[in-house]
């Protein structure tokens, strides 16, 4: 029987909606003409795979990328990468990206008033292993204006990425903190019309993964497909 590949099988009413117009990027982007399916070959439904070696050690490390230790609280991001029936995602590639403490990115286009962190970068990468597991080292992001509307901020976040077998291209979402009192205003966060597929994109805080006297722990499980699938942008 042939492998399904991972897109095939998202339910609709899951994921946010292309047109938000209180997200104004997406007015832009939102596509105005019916969407056109290609073909796929059997390439695109069973590749790419990634080997153990096209990673290193402190790619999952952000916090020890550099000579000297970021500025910020320190957090243990873990998870697994799990298919609509909870088997695991093996191999796959999982990317993150984040602003610094003080929310702001090292990237040129990022003009907000924050400092720079020169030992933080904000980037990393790894891969799952054999019961769909990931984990990262960071330090928690701040929360930074992006001027989407009058006094707009968006709440604390990760990004991550997840690329692998059966996949076309890589899925992209976004992973939130408990209790972050900016969700509620979020329009990127509150494009998702279900309160509970909203519920999805949020970390619980994870005792079993936190480091005594060194860093707290959030857990974040990604589902690719199906009812429960995470919620992944567009």
């Amino acid at each position: 029987m042939a492998k399904l590949p991972v897109f095939a099988k998202v339910i609709a009413g899951t994921q946010p909606e292309y047109l938000h117009p209180a997200y104004r990027s997406s007015v832009k982007r939102a596509p105005t003409r019916p969407l056109i399916l290609l073909p796929h070959s059997c390439s695109e439904r069973t590749g790419p795979v990634f080997e153990r070696d096209c990673v290193s050690a402190t790619d999952r490390d952000l916090t020890a990328q550099h000579a000297g230790a970021p500025l910020g609280e320190r957090i243990a991001v873990s998870g697994r990468v799990l298919d609509e029936g909870g088997r695991p995602v093996r191999g796959a590639l999982v990317e993150v990206w984040q602003a610094n403490a003080a929310g702001r990115y090292m990237h040129k286009m990022d003009q907000h008033n924050a400092p720079l962190d020169p030992n933080f970068s904000g980037c990393g990468r790894t891969l799952t292993d054999t019961d769909g597991r990931y984990q990262f080292l960071s330090i928690k992001p701040g929360a930074y204006p992006w001027g989407n509307h009058a006094n707009a901020w968006r709440p604390a976040h990760i990004h991550f990425s997840i690329f692998g077998d059966g996949l076309l291209s890589r899925l992209v979402t976004q992973m939130y903190f408990p209790g972050d009192p900016l969700l509620a205003l979020d329009p990127i966060y509150n494009s998702i019309s279900s309160e509970k597929d909203k519920q999805r994109l949020i970390s619980s805080f994870d005792l079993a993964t936190t480091t005594p006297d060194f860093a707290l722990g959030y857990r974040f499980d990604i589902v690719l497909r199906g009812r429960d699938a995470t919620p992944m942008e567009k």
